[in-house]
Parts: C-alpha cells; sequence; structure tokens
C-alpha cells in the first residue's frame, strides 16, 4: 500500500538485480524534477547534446551531437520512452558528468532508504555493481509519487509529441489493460529481464508493484495484475 509502504505480497523483495528503464525515475526524481522545483532548471532551458550522448543506445530519441533540445524534451523523452540518449544529457546537463550524477544518485538514494540500490549510469544499462531490489524501487515509486505529482502525471500518458513526431510510452500496454494504472516504468535487459514499476488508484486506495526478472512482457504484465 503507498500511503505506508505496507507489504501486501513480497517475493525475493530485497532480491538484488541489475535494472534499466526504472532507474529513468530516479534520474529524474533526483536532480531533475528537485532543480525544476527549485527553479534552478527550467523547462525550456536548452541543452547541447554531446558525443557521449547520442552514441548511447537504443531505446533513444535519436538526438545528434550538438542538437540543442530544450529540457522538456528530455524529460519528455526519458519519462515516456526511457530514451537512454535523453537520459545521459539530462545527467551531463545538470552534473556535469554521467559520473558524478550516478555518484549522487546512489548518495539520494540512501537518503530515501533504498538501501541496495547502486548507480552507475544515468539510463540503467548493465554495468558492474549496478544494482537495485523492488523494495527499493517501490520507496521510490511512492516518493516520486507523493514528492512531485504536478509532475507524475507523465508517467502515465500513452504518447507524448515531441521533435514533431509521437512518441509512445514503454508502458502502454499494462496502463490499457489494468483499471486505474497510472504510471511507472518498464525496464530490460538481457541480464536483468523483463522489470517493471507499476501504480494504480482504486477508490483512494494506492498500490506500488514492482517486479524484478521476468521472462516477457506478457509475464510480467500478468504477474503484476
Amino acid at each position: 500500500l503507498a500511503n505506508t509502504l505496507e507489504i501486501i505480497l513480497g517475493l525475493h523483495r530485497s532480491y538484488k538485480s541489475l535494472q534499466r528503464e526504472i532507474q529513468i525515475c530516479c534520474e529524474l526524481y533526483d536532480l531533475t524534477f528537485n532543480e525544476l522545483t527549485a527553479n534552478r532548471l527550467d523547462l525550456d532551458d536548452k541543452v547541447t547534446i554531446s558525443h557521449n550522448a547520442a552514441q548511447e543506445p537504443s531505446s533513444k530519441l535519436w538526438l545528434s551531437a550538438g542538437q540543442r533540445v530544450s529540457i522538456r524534451t528530455l524529460v519528455r523523452g526519458a519519462a515516456i520512452r526511457s530514451a537512454n540518449d535523453a537520459a545521459t544529457a539530462l545527467a551531463e546537463h545538470i552534473s556535469g558528468s554521467e559520473k558524478k550524477f550516478a555518484d549522487y544518485m546512489t548518495i539520494a538514494a540512501r537518503e530515501m532508504g533504498m538501501s541496495k540500490t547502486v548507480f552507475k549510469n544515468a539510463h540503467g544499462l548493465t554495468a558492474s555493481n549496478h544494482l537495485s531490489s523492488p523494495k527499493d524501487m517501490a520507496i521510490l515509486a511512492r516518493r516520486l509519487i507523493t514528492d512531485f505529482p504536478q509532475y507524475y502525471n507523465l508517467f502515465g500518458r500513452t504518447s507524448v509529441q515531441t521533435l514533431g513526431k509521437t512518441i509512445y510510452n514503454t508502458n502502454r500496454k499494462f496502463l490499457a489493460a489494468y483499471g486505474g494504472s497510472d504510471g511507472i516504468k518498464t525496464g530490460y535487459t538481457s541480464l536483468a529481464g523483463y522489470n517493471l514499476a507499476a501504480s494504480a488508484d482504486r477508490e483512494g486506495v494506492r498500490i506500488i508493484g514492482v517486479i524484478f526478472g521476468a521472462g516477457s512482457v506478457a509475464l510480467r504484465n500478468k504477474r503484476m495484475t
């Protein structure tokens, strides 16, 4: 239950695994939304895309090195499409480097009580000792919902217009299938399997669920429901 973090079903909740796009929630929470709320960042600010960000593998917005795009575009790309290039560009713009950003995210995770989480990059692609647990991701999801309701709604959109094209939510199948669902993020790597952090509100009761390591999208969604 989201209000109390009471666990109503927990299997291997402390299990540590590599995790993927779910991490982008932490990036957006830890720095981006904090910076926006503190007026140190504006959604219309422009960011110059680095060579490092442009070379990130898919999923991505296919941004080019030297291209200038808004914070708004990067946030939409990261939240809706799990775009690696957008996530890296945000990290570099805010912290100066992806490594500094990852170090800060780990510190912020500890402050939130996420004791089994270590970040090594901005997007969650496989890296040595880059780990988290379902319980830690549930803590993060709850904080995202309660601390930044003005931005949380973005994770429930099935699509959004950006850079002259429509990008679709990687979580849209679950959002369409489960009544009351309004977020949050999917995740996948070959080592971590199919992951999902999801939340739904039914008759004023909010529940958060996190699954790591499912064998397919269909199985991941079935287990969640």
